[in-house]
């Protein structure tokens, strides 16, 4: 993620859910509709953006390992997406991997708080890993989910299966992961409050000022609530787009014909269109109280 991160309520509520089945040691699954954040939220909580490239490098060390070290021993938390067509033996040793290297780091920290003659690393990293996070839980099969059911009874570490709705039921048919089940939660889209919350940010970001209570940015606020349904993951690509339409327009004003624009775009896109061909048909301009559409010229969709 190149933005940074927005913590809204459902992230909050996330965070509570996470650290509950941390604490009690259970299995917990989370659902929710695509877009709406569940993905972001867990790797935000084991500051898997941070982690995880530093981990993937591993090699010699430099000034930023202690941070690194400190970033693991808060989160003592693994996040793991598999492989479409993953193999349970390949995503055991995966995740077996992911556990290590990040209980290497936690124990580093840990090590680093001692007087020196007191550092002893610890036989087995792997137990200072509290958590383990499995996105796309639909693509584990029957023996992957029994594997990691007989790993969580002998080490009873904390794991949260991470879905699209609906996944609660297919475990039904599972007694023995079912009957382990501790906590279950919905990654909801974004409320109306939320909503503004995040628009607020994004207007910022386009170094402007958001007024609900302005006739033009109530309408621009009504038309994104409609076009996103409060999907997190839309509203993030759609304001990249609504910058392009106002730079290419030379526009000051975020206006609902503006988010229009940007929208059809985004679905024009999603057709195979193209970007070009989508400028050409979908960018608005404004002549004083006249609005009207136009393509861009050549010059304008090159710049």
């Amino acid at each position: 993620m190149n933005q940074a991160f927005i913590v809204t309520k459902e992230h909050r509520r996330f965070t509570e859910f996470a650290n509950a089945v941390r604490k009690e040691k259970t299995i917990g699954i989370c659902h929710g509709a695509a877009g709406v954040g569940k993905t972001n939220s867990p790797r935000r909580y084991a500051n898997w953006e941070a982690l995880e490239p530093y981990i993937n490098e591993w090699g010699p060390r430099g000034d930023h390992d202690a941070k690194h070290y400190a970033l693991a021993n808060r989160s003592r938390t693994v996040f793991y997406t598999p492989e479409v067509l993953c193999r349970p033996k390949e995503l055991m040793r995966d995740i077996d991997h992911w556990q290590v290297k990040v209980g290497i780091c936690a124990d580093e920290h840990l090590r680093s708080l001692m007087p020196e003659s007191e550092r002893v690393r610890q036989n087995d990293v792997t137990r200072l890993v509290e958590l383990l996070i499995i996105d796309e839980a639909e693509r584990l099969t029957p023996t992957a989910l029994e594997l990691l059911r007989d790993q969580h009874d002998r080490t009873h570490r904390a794991i949260i299966l991470i879905g699209m709705p609906g996944i609660d039921e297919r475990f039904r048919h599972y007694p023995q992961l079912y009957s382990r089940l501790g906590f279950s939660h919905h990654y909801r889209a974004l409320g109306r409050d939320e909503l503004l919350f995040v628009l607020d940010r994004h207007w910022k970001r386009l170094g402007k000022t958001l007024d609900p209570d302005d006739f033009t940015d109530a309408q621009a606020i009504a038309a994104i609530e409609r076009i996103t349904r409060g999907n997190f993951r839309l509203l993030e690509r759609l304001f990249p787009q609504i910058n392009r339409v106002l730079k290419i327009n030379q526009l000051d004003t975020i206006t609902d014909d503006v988010i229009e624009a940007a929208a059809s775009i985004l679905e024009q896109e999603r057709s195979g269109e193209g970007v070009e061909g989508a400028f050409r048909r979908t960018l608005l301009c404004s002549h004083q109280e006249h609005r009207c559409q136009r393509p861009l010229s050549e010059e304008a969709l090159s710049d």
